[in-house]
Parts: structure tokens; sequence; C-alpha cells
């Protein structure tokens, strides 16, 4: 008798604390909110299923009292599954474009952000902190002195790598704000035994490069995306003209580009123009502008979950259609993408890749045109998005599931 009310008593408990499962499709109430909680998970050492392509690419985790709490508090929908569901849910995904991937490890988060204040939003920022993840903000020393190597996943915004102040000079040279800026980067190179900012700025982007070819993921958006590139591709060359850094371009410049440094881009031409608001030719912004926030979306590609989860994994959504949004870079042609680019998501009918992926090294990057997904045109001065106004938003879910990646089980994959 004793025997069966034990038994009876752990099948109660398995019931009442088996698995947790958040669904990732329309059902599901805070998409962004959901993201912290599976990375609360594996932070605390418990392993997250996460299921490729089945409803939106739902997260399985325990069953815990203080999980089930967490989802309440933050407004995530969650449901509780019996081992017969779990079955039922590992046939469909055996049947189907499907995959089980786990997340085991908490990526270390680093955000490259400049300590003094900038007049516009950081998506990815504000993505982490929405979601709850924890992360530290690193700069030019922390990148110069090697800090990188504490880090997994690093993250770019809107920085300007080739030296440029992000090619505000022609409409903003006289603005306090972009004064100090110039300020304050010359006082950093200077410290840090440099003659030109744009010298720093390529050494910067030259450990970035290092730090993703030891392993490290990047994941950059906006200006970040080309100009690292930029700088790559023109290491230690002077592109930049008087008004940035008092003195000519290098009339060789072009005959010292090489293509073969860079992550994603090549062929490209640079525009050295410091009263045009555009680095190269490889950002397609007037396309976007000519189709207008109203008739402005990239679609996602559908990948093999089982042959492919990293492209799959990215490209985790509710919908495959997004709103597109614009930014100093706001999608890439794909004329100048290497052959070894993988695109993820692009404008229908169009020469435009909205976001892509690629390896080098033993690191992997990701790049995504545009500055903020739920601020069509983010003009210098406004507000920052308010995310809780937007929690189903598919664009910031693309920005979260390269945060998720690096958390993955390693094992030999088939991109």
């Amino acid at each position: 008798m004793r025997k069966l009310f034990i038994i009876i008593f752990i099948t109660c408990l398995t019931q009442l604390f088996g698995e947790l499962l958040i669904p990732m499709d329309m059902t599901q109430t805070n998409h962004l909110k959901a993201y912290g909680i599976a990375f609360k998970s594996v932070k605390e050492g418990q392993k997250v299923k996460w299921l490729l392509n089945y409803r939106g690419g739902a997260l399985i985790m325990n069953d815990t009292q203080e999980f089930r709490n967490d989802c309440n508090i933050r407004g995530v929908s969650f449901e509780i599954i019996s081992g017969s569901d779990i079955a039922l849910i590992n046939d469909e995904i055996n049947a189907n474009n499907m995959e089980v991937v786990t997340l085991e490890k908490e990526p270390k988060i680093a955000v490259y952000t400049p300590p003094n204040t900038n007049p516009w939003d950081d998506a990815v920022t504000l993505a982490l902190t929405y979601a709850e993840i924890d992360y530290d903000k690193v700069w030019d020393e922390e990148v110069i002195n090697g800090k990188l190597v504490d880090y997994d996943w690093l993250h770019l915004h809107h920085e300007d790598f080739t030296g440029q102040y992000g090619k505000f000079y022609g409409s903003y040279r006289n603005a306090p704000w972009y004064i100090n800026e110039v300020k304050y980067n010359e006082q950093m190179a200077q410290r840090l035994g440099y003659s030109k900012v744009w010298q720093l700025k390529h050494q910067v982007a030259d450990k970035i490069r290092e730090f993703v070819i030891n392993g490290g993921f990047l994941f950059a958006m906006c200006g970040a995306t080309d100009t690292i590139d930029i700088a790559l591709a023109c290491y230690m060359t002077d592109i930049c003209e008087t008004a940035f850094d008092g003195d000519g371009i290098d009339p060789q410049y072009k005959r010292k580009i090489d293509f073969s440094r860079t992550f994603a881009f090549e062929n490209f031409d640079i525009i050295t123009n410091p009263y045009v608001y555009e680095f190269s030719t490889i950002d397609a912004s007037d396309y976007a502008q000519l189709r207008g926030a109203d008739g402005d979306y990239f679609q996602l590609f559908d990948f093999s979950a089982k042959y492919d989860p990293v492209p799959t994994m990215l490209i985790q959504n509710h919908t495959n259609a997004i709103n597109g949004f614009l930014g100093q870079t706001t999608s890439f042609r794909k004329t100048f993408l290497k052959n070894s680019v993988i695109i993820l998501g692009e404008t229908p009918g169009s020469d435009e890749a909205k976001y892509i992926h690629g390896n080098i090294g033993k690191g992997t990057f990701t790049f995504y045109g545009g500055h903020d997904p739920e601020d069509y045109q983010h003009k210098i001065g406004d507000p920052e998005t308010v995310l809780d106004l937007h929690k189903n938003s598919a664009g910031y879910r693309l920005i979260l599931n390269n945060v998720l990646f690096p958390a993955a089980e390693k094992k030999k994959l088939k991109t």
C-alpha cells in the first residue's frame, strides 16, 4: 500500500512539475520576454530545448514554480505538457522540416558602445534590457587591450569603423553632440597611442575580426555592418578627407584595398565625400526609401532544419514576412556579397539582402540591415522605442534569435 502511494505521489509530481512549453507562434503574448525566460533557465544550469520550426520556434524547459512565476510576471504564455505530449511533439518534429536544438551554455555578451551618450537608440541594447538578459559594455580601450577574449558574443550597432564619425559632417558638423563626439574620439585615440582616429578604428576592427576568427559570435546592425568591412579592406590606409582628420586621402587607396580581409562584402566602391551621407555602394537605402513604409518588407528564407540548423535558428519567427525599416545602412546589394555568405532574409524581386550570415575562421557573423525594427525611420534625437508596445515584434525576434544561438549545443553542423 505504501509503495502504491509513493508511485501515485511521484506521478502527481511529474504532472505538476513536468515540462514547460513556451509557444512562439501567434498565441504567444510576449515573444521578446520569452527569450529572457529561456536565457535565465540556461544561466541557472538547466538545458532548454529549442524546437525549430515548431510553433514559431517553441521552447521547452523544466517546469518549476519559479519559471511559472517568471512567465506570469513577465506576461509570457506557457503550457504544461506531459510525457505523452512530448512524444507526440517529437513524432511531429521527426516527420517534418523541424529539429530540436539543445541550449546548454550561457553566452557571455558584450555590446560595443561608447561611454558618452549619442542622440539615437540601439535596438539590441533595448532588446536585451527588455528581455532581461545581462550584458557588458565595451569600447575601444577594452577591445585594444584584448578584453574580447572574455566574451562569446559581441554586438556592433551604429558604429563607424572608418574614422569618419558616422558621415554626419554634412548635416551636423556644428551640432554640440557632433563636436563632442569628435573631441571624445580624438582624446581616446591619443590616449591609446594613435595619431588619428581612423587608425584606432581600423585597429579595433581588426581586433574584432580576430575575435571572430578565434570562435566568437558577431552580430552587427545599421552602419556597423559595412563600415567594419570598409575598415578591414582599407586596413591602415587613409580614406578620410581633410574634414575628418586634417589631411587628405591617400591617393593610392584604391590600389591598396584588400577584400580578402572582409567578413561579407567585396568589390564595392568607397564614397569619401564628407557631404554625402553614405560610406560605400554596399548600402541599398535608396531603394527602400522609394518603396516607403507601407510597401517596404523583407522575407525570410526557408532552410532545412535537420541539415542547416544554424540558419534555421536565426530565422525562427511567427511570420516570414517582416516590415522593413531604414538605417544608415538599410540593406545590402547582393552584387557585393561574397559567395560564402548565406542570405537569411531579402526584399523580394530586388537586389537587396536584409539579413545575412557567414563563417570566418572558427566563428560566425550575422549582419542585419537597418536601425530599429519598430521605428521605420529613426532620426537623430528621436525618443527610443518602447518595446512594451511591440512585445510581439517579428523584427526584434531576429535580434534575440542571435542571442540564443551561441547557447546551442556544439555539434558538427552542415551549414
